[in-house]
């Protein structure tokens, strides 16, 4: 979870979207010696022709320097092993292309939200105190909490240590996974958990909401009061943990809003309907976005973007300054507007309306094209694959706004069509395509 996730959260979800769950899962058996395979040559490229020995020799010594002790460092050696098969998983993981309704509709199903409100019943006391101390509701937490893990039913099944070492002697983002590995064994070094109990996803994340090391290290809290931070077992330290990272690393702002479904005009103007654009309530209800039911907005100064995660001709949200600490937590937008939508049905919130109509997509390869497209008229798509990012959609509000179509940041076939037609338009006469 994270700052950074890579959109990871999301892959895992949907290996374990169909459990319901609402029980603690014990975590996996003790895992035998873990089994070394050969790195690949390129993964010594980043670190001077090193062998993965040499390398991990000087993780070693720069995890003393910053002050873990040679017994963890003894302890947790056995399970710093090379799996070029982790490696493949990262370099191969491909982030779905769904449309959010679709995703939304599996990810904050009924089960989720009753499973969420049951536990807040359940664990009402730590909830209780979470809110008091760091300002962040039971449903957010709980949200969270049942996309990440369901419950903890789903937390990962593979030797943590080997995934983070793997990953950082890989060179695809290897100082990030050098510090994770140092966090993890810090994790160890102050008696947190054990190296055989540290089991989770293939990239390295723990516990029932999946703290990467270093958000494990700096936001884990002892909530049950019997001396460690475990985020594997105690629902407590989950709760309490969970909200620390919520209110302090993502800067939670304690008693406003995050998401509610609004209802917008035919004739909004589209080129404002962006995360980056901010107006107070009052400006939002003079062009006429109400609540679903009709209701008027409340007319006050409280900063908030309309968000359409399928533009124009899907759903709603106006989403509040309290949004980014979803987009942080993993900048998705699919999955982020998922958990800002689940925690809102926690709390009480009616389900999204369906669409009229259905929402035409581009199929995958007419994605691809269209970012191909984008990227010779001068954009920053980031990776050309198929998924519809933030920056892809940023170009696709300007390209919009330039052959004068509604600028709500959802491609279309007119879209594409346009913008084949001035690549056509650009070609010298006689060239091939």
């Amino acid at each position: 979870m994270v700052q950074t996730r890579f959109l990871i959260a999301a892959v895992a979800l949907l290996a374990c979207s169909a459990t319901a769950s609402a029980q603690f899962a014990p975590p996996p058996a003790k895992p035998v010696a873990p089994r070394t395979t050969a790195a690949s040559p390129r993964a010594a490229s980043c670190h001077n022709g090193a062998s993965f020995d040499r390398f991990l020799a000087d993780v070693k010594q720069q995890a003393v320097a910053a002050g873990v002790s040679q017994r963890t460092i003894a302890e947790a050696s056995p399970y710093l092993v090379y799996d070029q098969g982790i490696v493949n998983r990262d370099r191969g993981q491909r982030v779905f292309g769904q449309l959010f309704t679709e995703f939304a509709g599996r990810m904050a199903a009924p089960y989720r939200m009753q499973n969420g409100q049951q536990h807040i019943k359940q664990y009402a006391a730590a909830f209780a105190r979470a809110e008091k101390e760091y300002g962040v509701p039971p449903a957010v937490i709980a949200a969270f909490w049942g996309l990440e893990s369901d419950f903890g039913a789903n937390m990962g099944n593979l030797p943590t240590l080997k995934s983070l070492v793997s990953l950082a002697y890989d060179c695809r983002r290897s100082e990030m996974f050098v510090g994770e590995t140092i966090a993890a064994l810090k994790i160890i070094d102050r008696g947190d958990l054990h190296p055989d109990e540290m089991i989770g996803s293939w990239a390295g994340e723990l516990g029932q909401t999946q703290f990467l090391p270093v958000h494990y290290v700096n936001y884990a809290v002892d909530y049950d009061g019997d001396g460690r931070r475990d985020l594997l077992r105690s629902p407590a330290d989950v709760i309490g943990s969970t909200a620390n990272y919520i209110a302090n690393g993502l800067k939670w702002r304690r008693g406003e809003p995050w998401l509610e479904e609004i209802k917008v005009p035919q004739n909004l103007p589209w080129d404002k309907t962006d995360l980056t654009v901010r107006e107070p309530r009052s400006t939002w209800a003079q062009v006429g976005v109400t609540y679903p039911d009709g209701r008027p907005l409340p007319n006050d100064n409280l900063a908030a973007s309309v968000l359409l995660p399928m533009g124009r001709n899907g759903p709603a949200f106006m989403a509040y300054p309290n949004f980014a600490a979803y987009t942080e937590w993993n900048n998705s937008l699919i999955y982020s507007t998922t958990a800002g939508y689940l925690a809102s049905r926690i709390a009480g919130a009616a389900p999204m309306r369906k669409p009229s109509a259905p929402v035409a997509q581009l199929p995958f390869n007419e994605l691809k094209e269209l970012q191909q497209l984008l990227v010779r008229a001068g954009f920053n798509v980031g990776k050309v694959d198929g998924v519809l990012g933030q920056q892809s959609r940023a170009a696709v509000k300007a390209m919009q706004i330039k052959h004068g179509l509604p600028a709500d940041s959802w491609p279309t076939a007119e879209l594409l069509a346009r913008m084949r037609g001035a690549t056509a338009q650009a070609q010298p006469a006689g060239t091939l395509r």
